[in-house]
């Protein structure tokens, strides 16, 4: 198993970030790495996905939904043809600090048969989860 995990200060409260973070219509105007989200934000429902990796080819998959707790978490399960070949369980918690300071946390879990062999795939993963760290944060905070 493999685990990213990224984190950002966001000088914003943490309903605005959780608006904004929930607001899927709006991703390909502030984000880089995830271009498109579509489909219900419930428990058990499938969402469809486009990310666009830093120097990768865009893909897109349907994850499942399975924990959303308003305001702090959002989480998803996805697998790569079968489960148990290349399983991703990706998540976003929001921490508060203070009434206007939210700890922004974006991350995920891979597991499965072709981790090994992703490497430089997760790399590329993880630098995009900055990049759309950065890029919340600047939509957060103006």
């Amino acid at each position: 198993m493999i685990h990213l995990e990224t984190t950002i200060r966001i000088y914003a409260p943490y309903e605005k970030v959780w608006q904004i973070l929930t607001d899927f219509e709006s991703y390909p105007s502030w984000n880089p790495f995830i271009r498109q989200i579509s489909g219900e934000l419930r428990e058990g429902q499938k969402l469809q996905v486009k990310i666009s990796p830093p120097n990768e080819k865009e893909m897109s998959f349907s994850p499942m939904v399975i924990r959303t707790l308003p305001g702090r978490e959002l989480r998803w399960s996805g697998k790569f043809l079968f489960k148990g070949l290349f399983d991703g369980e990706h998540y976003f918690g929001l921490e508060e600090i203070d009434e206007n300071t939210t700890l922004f946390v974006h991350g995920e879990y891979f597991s499965g048969l072709l981790v090994g062999l992703m490497s430089s795939m997760l790399e590329q993963t993880k630098s995009g989860f900055d990049q759309m760290n950065q890029a919340l944060k600047k939509t957060c905070e103006c």
